[in-house]
């Protein structure tokens, strides 16, 4: 256990406790802003890494009644033991993110991997542990890249993270631990592109790996925030759990990456995309994010929606240092804005501009092809081609089926469709929850649940990490709607 001093407050027998992590990051800490204001029905944990900027940013909260903050280490299962032993719910928001993650993949396993694997065996060393409610937060990056035309995404699409996205490896060997748990209430909620006030904290090479053509369904921190305060109530109903969702802010938050910075530097008084960055800055491919057929199915459920493209904007503005907000911004030259910031982050090492630069192949290939297709990217008189109508993928089987009605020929047919075959003799109709056995075309065989496989999307992990996407896809139909991804960013 961390030397840092502990507050504790009394835990009232009539109220809920909720032990959340990762309170000093965004998705946590608008959480810990909700949480607050429910303290009437809630008693918070918060278990919290005592680095400098975690005790910084929970400093505040130090003394504040109905909150106890436990200074511990994920990775550190007596520090989780600790926090879950007679919490109510579990609220998991912290993770290494990228671009962190990035640049150091076996840190990335520990946490992002390692945590999880703590708090389940924590909750499974409670007295009752399906009394205990687990909220894990997963990613959009573990499906990977879904540029148009295979931009509208819904969960039980293939699960297949972008090349070298180490994050979203693990995020989805976190999404396999939770699902396949045994635990009677757990969810996997897929975080979207999180946006958050504070938007020059995010200017960082990472920005120019998404492809302009990127659509993405957008969720403000402060609505994650009300979401995941709102799993914490007694009126979410049973059918809830046991399941995983997109989180999305629905059709108000659906844009275009240029529309959506071209807002953004609105705000500021910078000008536009196109006055600020070259378009060829940016990759064509390898990255993610998509619009949602079904983030309404986790609205239906928290009511956690206020937020849209003008509230952000609000919001951003309300958070800019002040010199901006007054109309500095107007004033700088854009060609300044362009060369001496934006360009010098694409010349990052971990910017593109560095990777053709440097004659980096192995990310040349993975975000553009080769040199020859960055050299053939247009400039921003060419337009944007604007998003097609929806085009949901095929899962191989009746989708459309309630969970009480999937059986072992929805099994079996859904495993032919990803080039492989279901090994089970039989299956109870409905039972999603007990493990089959199923064979890949690689030959690989593998024990999962039926919801894993034809509701989350998840297949063999041994093709995942063994095999090129191009093989993978070759031998699974069902890999091969999205697989190669389209590279178009002209």
């Amino acid at each position: 256990m961390s030397p840092y001093p502990t507050s504790r407050t009394e835990v009232a027998k009539s109220k809920r406790t909720v032990l959340l992590t990762g309170a000093s990051g965004s998705m946590g800490s608008a959480t810990l802003c909700e949480l607050l204001q429910r303290r009437d029905r809630f008693d918070i944990v918060l278990l919290a890494h005592g680095t400098k900027h975690g005790r910084r940013a929970l400093r505040p909260f130090l003394n504040e009644p109905g909150v106890r903050i436990v200074w511990g280490d994920l990775r550190d299962y007596a520090s989780v033991l600790e926090c879950v032993s007679g919490a109510d719910v579990v609220l998991h928001t912290a993770a290494l993110i990228s671009p962190a993650a990035d640049r150091d993949p076996v840190l990335t396993e520990q946490i992002n991997v390692g945590s999880i694997r703590n708090i389940l065996r924590a909750i499974a060393a409670q007295p009752d542990p399906d009394r205990v409610r687990l909220v894990s937060v997963g990613s959009v990056a573990t499906t990977g890249s879904r540029l148009p035309p295979l931009h509208w995404g819904r969960v039980g699409d293939p699960i297949t993270p972008a090349v070298g996205d180490h994050y979203a490896v693990s995020k989805i060997e976190a999404e396999c631990l939770v699902v396949e748990s045994g635990l009677e209430h757990w969810v996997s909620l897929r975080q979207t592109f999180i946006c958050i006030p504070r938007l020059l904290s995010l200017m960082d090479p990472i920005m120019f790996h998404q492809p302009v053509t990127t659509l993405f369904e957008f969720v403000t921190a402060r609505d994650s925030g009300r979401l995941m305060a709102n799993a914490c109530e007694e009126t979410v109903p049973n059918d809830f759990w046991r399941r995983a969702y997109n989180i999305g802010g629905g059709e108000n938050c659906r844009v275009g990456y240029v529309q959506y910075l071209n807002r953004i530097f609105g705000t500021l008084g910078l000008g536009t995309l196109m006055q600020l960055a070259e378009r060829r800055w940016f990759a064509l491919k390898n990255f993610h994010c998509q619009w949602y057929l079904d983030s309404d199915v986790l609205e239906g459920y928290l009511h956690f929606r206020k937020d849209g493209m003008d509230q952000y904007a609000a919001q951003v503005k309300a958070s800019t240092p002040w010199l901006l907000r007054i109309g500095l911004g107007r004033l700088i030259p854009r060609s300044v804005i362009k060369n001496l910031m934006m360009k010098r982050l694409a010349q990052r090492p971990e910017g593109p501009l560095h990777w053709i630069e440097s004659g980096d192949q192995a990310r040349i290939e993975a975000f553009f092809g080769s040199r020859e297709q960055w050299e053939n990217i247009p400039g921003w008189e060419e337009a944007i081609p604007a998003p097609g109508p929806a085009r949901p993928l095929d899962h191989g089987y009746d989708d459309s089926l309630p969970d009480a009605r999937i059986g072992l020929a929805d099994a079996r047919s859904a495993a032919l469709f990803r080039g492989g075959e279901c090994l089970a003799e039989d299956m109870q109709p409905g039972n999603l929850y007990t493990p089959l056995r199923w064979r890949c075309f690689a030959g690989h065989e593998f024990d999962a649940t039926p919801y894993l496989v034809l509701r989350a999307g998840h297949w063999c992990r041994d093709c995942q990490t063994q095999l090129s996407d191009a093989a993978r896809a070759a031998g699974n139909p069902f890999l091969a709607q999205v697989i190669p991804v389209p590279a178009a960013n002209i």
